[in-house]
């Protein structure tokens, strides 16, 4: 049985988890392979998400994290007793390449809890929730030093960039689930263009600097 744990975090680690990012980047509904356990962290973990999601929710192993590339994307888990779709809010540092740490009411969806470990396969899927995209600016952000946060996305996303003096600016994500641009990016409002794994971008105007708000948009990713 896997137990509830805290996920520690070194210096050395986030260089892993960083070098793992190319090796993530695998094409949509490709199947993964591994083992299966489960935790009772709770849906608050290293992707920095503040708000529940419920009870169906998962950790992934280093490489599928990807330095954050999977957070906030769902993935449908097939066990020996059933299948589940999750989502993904935390990074389970010692799971193996293809692992899969579920939440203990999605473990037990699609294994006996008894068990503790059971092989699986898995694969990124779109969500269930077509309620539109939310960002949230991260607390201490300002016209000098700006993160930004993509909340309820259908689908995992693979970029995000502002519109600054008639051109895109790529932010780059960082590890704890926000996209930067150290240099700020002024008083803001902001125009953020959003891609996802499949392509599809979506245009968001009037994004304003206001730390800690989170902001509703009025659109979502198409599911497939």
């Amino acid at each position: 049985m896997s137990m509830t744990r805290a996920r520690p975090w070194t210096a050395a680690f986030v260089l892993l988890v960083v070098a793992s990012a190319v090796a993530s980047c695998r094409a949509p509904g490709e199947v993964h392979r591994g083992e299966g356990t489960f935790y009772g962290g709770g849906s608050f973990g290293a992707c920095g998400f503040d708000q529940d999601v419920g009870v169906r929710y998962a950790a992934l192993n280093p490489v599928d994290y990807g330095n954050a590339r999977a957070c906030g994307a769902h993935v449908r888990v097939t066990g020996p007793d059933g299948t589940v779709t999750v989502q993904v809010v935390d990074l389970c540092p010692e799971c193996a390449a293809g692992d899969v740490d579920l939440s203990p009411e999605a473990f037990d969806l699609v294994a006996d809890p008894v068990d503790g470990r059971v092989p699986v396969s898995w694969q990124f899927v779109s969500g269930p929730d077509g309620s539109p995209v939310q960002y949230q600016v991260k607390d201490g952000a300002n016209p000098w030093w700006f993160a930004i946060q993509p909340r309820r996305h259908r689908n995992l996303v693979t970029g995000l960039e502002v519109q600054v003096g008639g051109r895109w600016v790529a932010l780059q994500r960082q590890s704890y689930n926000y996209f930067v641009a150290d240099a700020g990016l002024g008083p803001g409002p902001f125009t953020v263009r959003l891609t996802d794994v499949h392509g599809e971008r979506l245009i968001h105007t009037g994004i304003v600097l206001a730390p800690g708000v989170v902001q509703t948009t009025s659109s979502q990713f198409a599911a497939h």
